[in-house]
């Protein structure tokens, strides 16, 4: 019986590539559920009940592994965020190019290790291509956005990718998107919203630049595209993916560093290890993200980053900034914290038996 547990978590570690994603929470629930019988029939039979619990807690571990990789990759990105910050006299492109350098180097020995074609087999290298273009045109587009506009503005129109990622993960993956997908969808660019002080809508700011908010709508755009991307290549393997998108991108920032700036370097050498760090989290905050769009729905992946990454900045700020946080604030951190934990539960939800009492109070959260 034990051996029959274990296979099937199987599907779980290693999703089938040509797994349809809308199937993959009735996938998940299925499997729990008949675990659970499993568990039982062991017990009927005598069977060891410490070996139950430590396969019990094994398939709740694969339940939420994409969800927890995605707050996890959020708090890479968010260091990195403070390295740019800090680094601020030098050039976004020249940034970009040492981020995605850091991806490639640590990538490549992965890809040597697990023996796959570094750029892919050939009816995905198109798709990596794009992968890599996609990534770096919308970090491009960020940092242009942000040159034009009010940060606030431009954080709030970036953070809204969720929104983007449900459509086009309905569109073109048939990936479900129900009701609750939609509010916590809502929900969360509220609380960004109150967090980021959009002048839009608390007034203050100036004017904001077309081109500004071009920019910022297109990088929303091409990130939400990559969620995509990834979703589409999942039976490819993650340090394939991540090699292709290191060397594209850097191909792609570094003729526009190129073309739109001059080279500055490190003031001191603690900046220069700034660089190194910015590019090893880049590595860190990648692998994980990546990892978590194949376990996982585009949509709740997205919503739980965004979610994740402003309450990760809202940290940082207080503990390296010093910048106190007001009403407006923590409303707003309440509500997008509120959104994770939801998604956390309605996943936990699914794996119950339908008869189950606990399913049964929490069907609101997964009808």
């Amino acid at each position: 019986m034990p051996s029959s547990s274990s296979s099937l978590a199987l599907p779980l570690l290693q999703p089938a590539a040509d797994e349809e994603a809308a199937e993959h929470d009735d996938a998940t629930a299925a499997a729990a559920r008949k675990k659970l019988c499993l568990r039982g029939d062991d017990r009927a039979d005598g069977g060891d009940a410490g070996g139950d619990e430590d396969v019990g807690a094994s398939n709740s571990w694969q339940v939420y592994k994409g969800l927890a990789f995605s707050s996890l990759s959020s708090f890479f990105f968010s260091i990195c965020t403070v390295i740019v910050k800090k680094l601020d006299y030098i050039p976004a492109a020249e940034l970009a190019v040492v981020r995605f350098l850091g991806i490639l180097v640590f990538t490549a020995p992965l890809v040597v290790v697990s023996r796959e074609p570094p750029l892919g087999t050939k009816g995905v290298r198109r798709l990596l291509i794009l992968r890599g273009l996609l990534g770096a045109t919308s970090l491009f587009l960020r940092f242009y956005a942000i040159h034009y506009m009010p940060i606030a503005d431009a954080s709030v129109i970036i953070f809204s990718v969720p929104v983007f990622v449900s459509a086009l993960a309905k569109l073109f993956l048939k990936e479900p998107c129900g009701f609750f997908h939609v509010a916590a969808v809502l929900v969360t660019l509220v609380g960004l919203a109150l967090i980021t002080k959009l002048p839009l809508l608390f007034g203050g700011g100036g004017p904001v630049q077309a081109r500004g908010v071009v920019a910022a709508l297109s990088s929303t755009v091409f990130g939400a595209s990559v969620y995509i991307v990834v979703r589409k290549v999942k039976g490819v393997h993650h340090s394939v993916i991540m090699f292709n998108f290191g060397w594209v991108a850097i191909l792609e920032t570094a003729t526009i560093a190129l073309l739109t700036t001059r080279l500055e370097l490190p003031r001191c050498g603690l900046d220069r290890w700034l660089l190194v760090v910015l590019g090893a989290f880049s590595f860190g905050g990648q692998l994980l993200l990546t990892r978590a769009l194949q376990l996982e729905q585009a949509g709740p992946v997205s919503v739980v980053r965004s979610a994740a990454d402003i309450v990760f900045v809202f940290i940082w700020q207080v503990a390296f900034f010093g910048e106190v946080p007001d009403q407006y604030t923590v409303s707003g951190a309440v509500l997008v914290t509120a959104c994770v934990l939801l998604t956390g539960l309605r996943k936990w939800a699914l794996t119950l038996p339908e008869s189950s009492a606990t399913r049964a109070a929490l069907a609101w959260l997964i009808s």
